[in-house]
């Protein structure tokens, strides 16, 4: 890909591309062999193709124009060496919430996530730890019975919920008491036909106990007793430091399949987060600056 090709595809990216559309050539001349050849360095075996008009298209997303200026990383020399910090791709406009606030409060911080393909960070309000993420392409992937969880947990516990293996039982329990305190018949009806498999119904004495415990702790006991489950909400958030190399974010990102990586000190407070826009920025100004 020319240097011309590139520039043109970052600022199409930059300026709010989600997908670029890309013509394949079948065929190659003499003439032109290697510019086409260079084109194709972008096209993974990853790559979603589709068929127009008797020809064959690519769709590239920010992360495969990250692989492919990774692929000639060294071409841009010493900028791959260089921290977050230094060159300034930090960005602190991120949405966050607290850990115990109620879910359905970060639903339109999670709505404007989309654009960017970001998430909502959930951080302990009054040490502003980051504790975890909450993802809209992962809630995406949750059944209709998320909506449930949603509408009565707090962030902390919808967390939880849509954690890998299936939500807890306890969790679907408070659910059930919650739906229908409120009055939620409907929901409630189509949330007990989802949720069967998990939780026996036959002991209503469990769920009145259930909903009678506050999901929204307050107190330093409370944390402490979530210690643990914080630990590891927290690892499933991709995080870097202001002193870790471009390169190494860059590597990191794409091993975990993200756009982003949160941005956090030693004590794990969160300072902000680093984007692939954001670093596109960067190689953008270091192309245009080569001679």
């Amino acid at each position: 890909m020319s240097k011309k090709c590139l520039l043109g595809a970052i600022d199409l990216i930059l300026q709010g591309a989600q997908n670029l559309v890309v013509p394949i050539n079948a065929r190659l001349n003499s003439s032109s062999s290697r510019r086409k050849q260079q084109q194709k360095l972008l096209v993974t075996t990853n790559t979603p193709t589709t068929t127009h008009g008797g020809r064959e298209f690519c769709w590239l997303t920010q992360e495969d124009i990250i692989r492919f200026l990774l692929s000639s990383i060294g071409l841009f020399s010493p900028l791959p060496a260089l921290s977050i910090n230094t060159l300034g791709i930090i960005s602190t406009d991120i949405f966050t919430i607290d850990y115990h606030s109620p879910a359905s409060s970060a639903l339109g911080a999670i709505s404007r996530c989309l654009t960017d393909h970001t998430s909502v960070a959930v951080v302990d309000g009054e040490e502003g730890i980051l504790i975890g993420e909450l993802s809209p392409f992962t809630l995406a992937c949750c059944d209709e019975t998320v909506a449930a969880a949603i509408t009565t947990l707090s962030c902390g516990d919808l967390m939880a919920y849509i954690d890998c293996g299936g939500p807890p039982e306890d969790l679907v329990r408070i659910v059930m008491a919650r739906l229908k305190q409120r009055g939620l018949e409907a929901m409630l009806k189509q949330f007990t036909n989802s949720t069967t498999s998990l939780v026996s119904l036959s002991s209503s004495s469990s769920s009145d106990e259930e909903s009678g415990t506050p999901l929204n702790w307050s107190g330093k006991y409370s944390r402490s007793m979530s210690y643990s489950a914080r630990l590891l909400r927290r690892a499933e958030a991709i995080v870097c430091y202001p002193k870790s190399s471009l390169v190494a974010v860059m590597i990191q990102a794409i091993a975990h399949r993200v756009n982003y990586a949160w941005v956090i000190e030693e004590d794990c407070s969160l300072i902000g987060i680093v984007t692939f826009c954001n670093m596109l920025k960067v190689f953008r100004e270091h192309l245009e600056a080569m001679a």
